[in-house]
């Protein structure tokens, strides 16, 4: 008998599709479960290990199926319970794991709980979400319980008219959040949301805003950092509550640790390694690893996500080693990536998007990302090298409840200053949820290949999918795609250096390259890349020993070299 010494997870690669994006099978314009099924192929000749699913349930769709009206159904569009069992089936017979979102903080406000809760103050399910009085002015005006700011702009909470109080949301009015100080409400979570789904073959979830079903029972004002407005940024009231570890402690023990499963939760707004730890250490079973979000949140506004400040490559060297090195030493795991659903393509985002770069620049990062010690995730997209939308798109082109509400909260505030919304525009181009959620471009037929409708497909193709596609980079050796299943393998045969390895970087404060190490045992890698559009000279760390290039993204070199190539990169292996 083989006895596993390293879960399964650890070794993977998890590829991330968002349903509504990825392939419309139907001709309705819009993404849906068969068009993953036949698409498996593809899937699997990535390279990749699991297959994690965005949210496909049923949904009014406010926050792009963010919004839960019935976590034991599919969102109709996008097919059925019994479509979810077959692409479950499909991942299995290629050896490949399938994941689920889990959305558990909030749900729609069309779902039956709600509906009973808010019906009246004494409804029995009244306590399954989180519902205060109102408070008043001296002057009598009716305010909110307290000045929580939503993540989507404005108040954090809702007036019910018919039942006199208002509700918590976090995210969109149209989100409630759940009381999980209630215990009957965790345990309907468990059934409707969990075990539902495990049982039919399901290995996992990545755990929405996993940090945040503690908000403790006072509910305090946040303190004021946006002058002039009365809703205040509230992360750290409402984000790592008192209760926080209970509460995952016990959805393990009544639901995870009965099937093999695997956990990534989504941990924003907890920059403390030692806190992190706390949720990842495999001696306190609560998460498997997380997401933190430092990488994706570099040059964010202060006040708000939309205010783009930029920052410098020292400041993203500083947060990949320190979430590469935290678990040195620990129980604990951490997880590699740069893209997912909510972020701007990562070649726009820190390299250059310039059609004469942006192939060199997304291999460069595909380099930086496989070397790096962890799971690594990719977003669907990003395997081909996928950017933002043009800059020429104006707020119209734009869907995004995030994007759309702060930019007219900006108009409405300043009346239409056009600095202030040139610079949200400028901030949403750069950062915008969206840019991730353009329809997938599979080759250079109308539409990207992604819908046969005439009228074309949910959201707007990015204009360039002509030059950027699957079918055009299945054919080319040099593509950015070929490159991607390259460089998987080599992350693969060399495992136990690249999974498993330990990280040091070097010259930290140098702002135009990047460079780092990796040692496992007697092995040794040392990784290369020019984050500039210029040449920059190259001196190789002093590890000892003899450098042999492993793999590079420009023809013709060596790595004898003392200088990279504009947006070069390259791994070495020294022996």
């Amino acid at each position: 008998m083989t006895i596993r010494t390293c879960p399964w997870w650890k070794d993977s690669t998890v590829y991330q599709i968002y349903p509504s994006s990825f392939f419309d099978s139907n001709g309705d314009g819009l993404g849906d479960i068969p068009g993953i099924v036949s698409k498996i192929s593809y899937l699997s000749s990535l390279g990749v290990d699991v297959i994690w699913l965005s949210p496909m349930y049923d949904s009014p769709q406010h926050d792009m199926g963010y919004d839960i009206s019935n976590y034991e159904a599919v969102y109709p569009p996008y097919g059925t319970v019994a479509d979810i069992e077959t692409l479950i089936s499909a991942c299995h017979s290629r050896g490949m794991k399938f994941i689920l979102d889990l959305v558990v903080n909030h749900t729609s406000d069309e779902h039956a709980w709600f509906q009973e809760s808010r019906r009246s103050k004494d409804n029995p399910k009244r306590d399954w979400y989180i519902w205060r009085p109102a408070k008043y002015a001296e002057d009598g005006t009716r305010m909110p319980p307290n000045n929580w700011r939503s993540f989507f702009s404005g108040s954090a909470w809702a007036w019910d008219e018919d039942s006199q109080e208002y509700y918590l949301h976090l995210f969109a009015t149209q989100q409630p959040d759940l009381n999980w100080e209630n215990p009957a409400t965790r345990q309907a979570i468990y059934d409707s949301a969990m075990r539902f789904w495990l049982d039919k073959g399901v290995d996992g979830f990545r755990v929405d805003t996993v940090n945040m079903y503690s908000k403790g029972t006072e509910l305090p004002d946040a303190p004021i950092i946006d002058e002039g407005i009365f809703e205040q940024p509230a992360s750290g009231l409402f984000c790592n509550g008192p209760r926080m570890h209970e509460f995952l402690r016990e959805m393990n023990t009544e639901v995870l640790n009965k099937y093999d499963t695997v956990t990534v939760g989504e941990l924003p707004h907890t920059p403390d390694p030692a806190h992190v730890l706390r949720y990842v250490g495999s001696g306190d079973k609560q998460l498997d690893m997380v997401f933190q979000f430092d990488i994706v949140d570099l040059g964010i506004g202060r006040t708000h996500k939309y205010e783009y400040e930029g920052y410098a490559l020292s400041e993203l060297k500083s947060v990949v080693s320190k979430w590469q090195q935290f678990i040195e030493g620990t129980d604990g795991w951490t997880t590699a990536f740069c893209e997912n659903h909510d972020q701007g393509r990562s070649v726009s985002r820190f390299c250059s998007d310039a059609p004469e770069s942006r192939e060199r620049s997304a291999k460069m990062l595909a380099l930086m990302m496989c070397a790096l010690t962890g799971t690594l995730f990719v977003y669907q997209g990003q395997e081909i090298g996928m950017i933002n939308a043009p800059k020429e798109w104006p707020i119209s082109d734009y869907k995004d409840i995030e994007s759309i509400n702060y930019y007219n909260s900006v108009a409405e505030r300043t009346d239409n200053d056009p600095k202030a919304l040139g610079h949200v525009m400028k901030s949403i181009q750069i950062l915008g949820r969206d840019h991730a959620r353009l329809p997938m471009q599979w080759d250079d037929s109308p539409h990207a290949g992604f819908t046969t409708k005439k009228e074309g497909a949910w959201m707007r193709i990015h204009d360039e999918y002509r030059s950027i596609n699957v079918a055009r980079q299945e054919k080319d050796p040099k593509s950015v795609l070929s490159f991607w299943k390259s460089v998987l393998k080599i992350r693969k045969e060399y495992r136990e250096l690249f999974i498993h390895g330990a990280f040091e970087a070097y010259d930290m404060e140098n702002q135009q390259t990047f460079v780092f190490g990796k040692r496992h045992g007697e092995d040794i890698a040392v990784v290369a890349l020019n984050f500039t559009g210029e040449e920059q000279p190259f001196k190789k760390p002093d590890v000892g020993g003899k450098f042999e290039l492993l793999v590079g993204n420009v023809e013709g070199v060596d790595g004898t070299e003392d200088k990279l190539a504009p947006w070069e990169g390259r791994i070495y292996l020294v022996s």
